[in-house]
């Protein structure tokens, strides 16, 4: 690299001299030294003539450093660039992603840490590629990006699975993938993300079984994995997650009975199973001891025997809520409960199933029953 310097740069300059050559090797790394008088590594040459004395710019030097700094890991953009060569791009969004650095060039999609790291380099924060019209498959490089917290592939057409790789990313706190075509099974993998908040892969065509691992997510809330055809057991681990707040497995294929152990679950505030097959399950009674459920939606679940006393649902700490319950189209038996429900109530819908006897006059009291 070669650069020029206009005088006003520097102190003592000689008037003579209108402006100053300085050449610099390339690549880095720099070094800045504290001197008064010249005294650069050998990477770095630069010579100022005022009555035989040798000056040096420090601080020119620093900010060559800090300029060169400013780009994006080298493996995090070899990563980009396989995880774009997997995908097919009809409507040309990923462009930009052909030339420039990703931090430093806007690459489409790409948000970036606003400084650089210890290692000095920038890295890539969020990766958003949502309703782009993409589709291809995911790369297993995804797993290049080892800073990134979110990952946003919502309403696009891609398909295959996805990948294991994405069990290594421990910054991931978001994993968007609702609304493609994604198939084949969830990676034991994923239950290794530390920081993991939301799972997002409802609306695909993913199947096979929820994997145990996923009792390790510590910091999920959100698992939202509706309209797929996941079967089989649901694990009962899973009441271990100390903050989950939504589930949301309906229109699936699982079967087995319903974990009477979710009741455990503190924070649970949706549990949405609509449309599977607990062939001969019961709804368990311990369901009636769930702190904090707003929304219990049990519809076409193939269930039977009678509804459990669920007036244990009402927590002050949830009063900004309306309550909703679903059993419908169940093959439950004996009558509709009469016990004290939320005063929030606002849906309770109990049709289709076998049960006899009157509409509990409870139920009039209801300040914001909705539908019945």
């Amino acid at each position: 690299m070669h650069f020029w310097l206009q005088p006003r740069f520097l102190d003592n300059y000689d008037e003579t001299n209108t402006a100053v050559s300085i050449s610099i090797k390339s690549p880095p790394p720099y070094t800045c030294s504290k001197i008064s008088g010249f005294r650069f590594n050998s990477r770095v040459s630069a010579q100022f003539r005022r009555r035989g004395t040798v000056y040096a710019v420090s601080v020119f030097c620093c900010f060559v450093v800090l300029l060169d700094a400013q780009v994006t890991d080298p493996s995090e953009v070899s990563g980009l660039r396989l995880i774009k060569k997997r995908l097919v791009d009809p409507l040309k969004f990923l462009n930009s992603w052909s030339k420039g650095d990703p931090c430093t060039s806007n690459w489409m999609g790409i948000s970036c840490l606003n400084s650089t790291a210890s290692d000095g380099y920038l890295h890539v924060e969020y990766l958003q590629l949502l309703n782009m019209n993409l589709s291809g498959t995911l790369a297993p490089e995804l797993d290049q990006l080892s800073h990134v917290k979110i990952i946003n592939f919502l309403w696009n057409n891609i398909s295959g699975n996805i990948p294991n790789e994405i069990g290594n990313i421990t910054s991931l706190e978001l994993l968007l993938l609702s609304g493609n075509t994604l198939s084949g099974s969830l990676p034991d993998e994923i239950g290794n993300l530390p920081n993991l908040d939301r799972i997002q892969v409802d609306s695909n065509c993913l199947s096979g079984t929820i994997p145990k691992s996923w009792a390790n997510l510590n910091n999920t809330v959100h698992f939202h994995m509706n309209n797929n055809s996941f079967s089989g057991q649901i694990p009962p681990e899973l009441s271990q997650l100390p903050r989950v707040a939504h589930f949301l497995l309906d229109n699936n294929n699982f079967s087995g009975y319903l974990p009477p152990e979710f009741s455990k679950l503190p924070h649970l505030i949706i549990l949405q199973l609509d449309n599977n097959h607990f062939t001969g399950t019961e709804i368990p009674a311990s369901y009636g001891n769930f702190s904090k459920l707003v929304k219990l939606s049990l519809r076409n679940c193939s269930l039977q025997g009678t509804i459990p006393d669920l007036s244990g649902i009402i927590n002050s700490d949830l009063l900004a809520y309306y309550c909703h319950r679903d059993l419908s189209w169940n093959k439950l038996i004996g009558s509709a409960p009469s016990n004290q429900l939320s005063q929030n109530m606002t849906t309770i819908i109990l049709s289709g199933n076998k049960l006899n006897g009157s509409i509990p006059s409870n139920f009039s009291h209801l300040p914001h029953l909705q539908r019945l």
